[in-house]
């Protein structure tokens, strides 16, 4: 349920009621992400783009707010993420730090944001434990997250007949954590996990992995990866002709690019969990059609939550009429939005954002009316049970 405070377009008209005081507001965004690597098409330059759109469509210099947009490639490495933030905050003048997909990088980013006092808001990466075992008191965790993947596809392939599940995992904090928040809601649903395997990140050659989970007695094979990773996973994965012999797929976080990349012929039937869709309503049909414009693809969901949380950050500057962090982020929680990409929603005092995920399932070629036209919408998850409850030691709004 949400609480009970105005929302929509009263809840706008809020965070932007009165002037803003300083006229002389300046914001440094630093987007931070791979923009060369797996996960570059979901996330990438499309993610400046996002940004872009958003400090334009809030209309920030007609609002006295100069807004600048840096960009760096994290190169999917912790090591260099937490290099760039600190030169970003330190010396910089960043003000907050957007996206940072690849969970390892996304803690280790959240932690130096935290100690400097600035904003993480994070579209990118998936580990709960970003508002969970290691929760910040300026972050933001916009899009997804492991449990809600869980709760989305896990959950429906179990129930759908999936009982013995063989995950291949990406090794590092993400992948980890979707094999865990999986696992639970595979067991909780009736099923089991008869085996793993850790892969290397990235990989390009799944064979030897794909055969142990062929061998393994499991009728779901479960992709705890992302990106470039699960596309090769997937493609191979049918070149083998493991789905074909009666064992399933189950992408536990894909993204309309790689459904894209794969094409409908392959990646026809597969369930997989988002958090945005480009088609889902004249809004997101609208926004889409500008993005596409520009970086010549439709967005996804990590793209649309920059957009989405730059937003909501813009519209707590303008209501403090200031540029300072913990006013900013204590505006964010205080106010639900209506987003007209992710629907209503709140920030929890944890810093998750909580708004309702989707079931989709990919259309076969044959009813697809178009390159982009990929999904078919199966169910809605609510927010609520998306996503973990707060822990009690996170909540940073007592």
């Amino acid at each position: 349920m949400f609480r009970k405070v105005a929302i929509g377009s009263l809840a706008l008209a809020a965070m932007g009621a009165g002037p803003v005081l300083a006229q002389d507001i300046s914001l440094k965004l630093g987007v931070l992400n791979d923009r060369s690597g797996v996960y570059a098409d979901l996330s990438g330059e499309g993610s400046v783009v996002a940004a872009r759109m958003a400090v334009e469509d809030f209309g920030a210099a007609d609002k006295g707010i100069a807004v600048e947009i840096v960009s760096a490639d994290h190169q999917n490495k912790p090591d260099i993420a937490s290099n760039i933030a600190r030169e970003w905050l330190d010396a910089g003048g960043v003000d907050a730090i957007l996206d940072v997909p690849t969970s390892s990088a996304a803690l280790a980013v959240a932690e130096i944001v935290a100690q400097a006092g600035k904003v993480f808001l994070n579209s990118g990466a998936a580990t709960t434990d970003l508002t969970g075992a290691q929760c910040q008191p300026t972050t933001i965790h916009w899009t997804y997250d492991t449990a809600a993947l869980a709760n989305g596809t896990g959950k429906a392939v179990t129930e759908a007949g999936g009982k013995k599940w063989f995950f291949l995992t990406a090794d590092y904090a993400f992948g980890h954590a979707l094999e865990r928040d999986t696992t639970a809601v595979v067991t909780a649903t009736g099923g089991e996990v008869v085996g793993q395997v850790n892969v290397p990140f990235p990989a390009t050659d799944f064979s030897s992995f794909l055969l142990q989970a062929q061998g393994s007695g499991a009728n779901v094979i479960g992709l705890a990866n992302a990106g470039g990773d699960t596309v090769n996973a997937i493609k191979q994965a049918s070149e083998f002709g493991i789905t074909q012999a009666g064992q399933q797929l189950a992408a536990l976080l894909m993204f309309v690019t790689d459904v894209h990349a794969l094409g409908a012929e392959t990646a026809q039937g597969l369930s997989l969990t988002e958090a945005f869709y480009w088609d889902q309503n004249d809004q997101t049909r609208e926004w889409s059609a500008r993005f596409e414009e520009i970086q010549g693809s439709k967005p996804t969901m990590v793209q649309a939550g920059v957009y989405s949380s730059t937003m909501h950050y813009l519209r707590a500057v303008e209501a403090v009429g200031s540029s300072d962090s913990k006013e900013v982020v204590a505006k964010m929680k205080a106010t639900e939005f209506d987003d007209p990409l992710f629907g209503k929603g709140y920030v929890r005092g944890d810093g998750r954002v909580i708004h309702d995920m989707f079931l989709f399932e990919v259309k076969k070629p044959a009813d697809s009316t178009g390159e982009w036209d990929l999904y078919d919408q199966i169910a809605v998850i609510s927010g609520e049970d998306a996503f973990l409850p707060m822990r009690d030691e996170c909540n940073f709004t007592k």
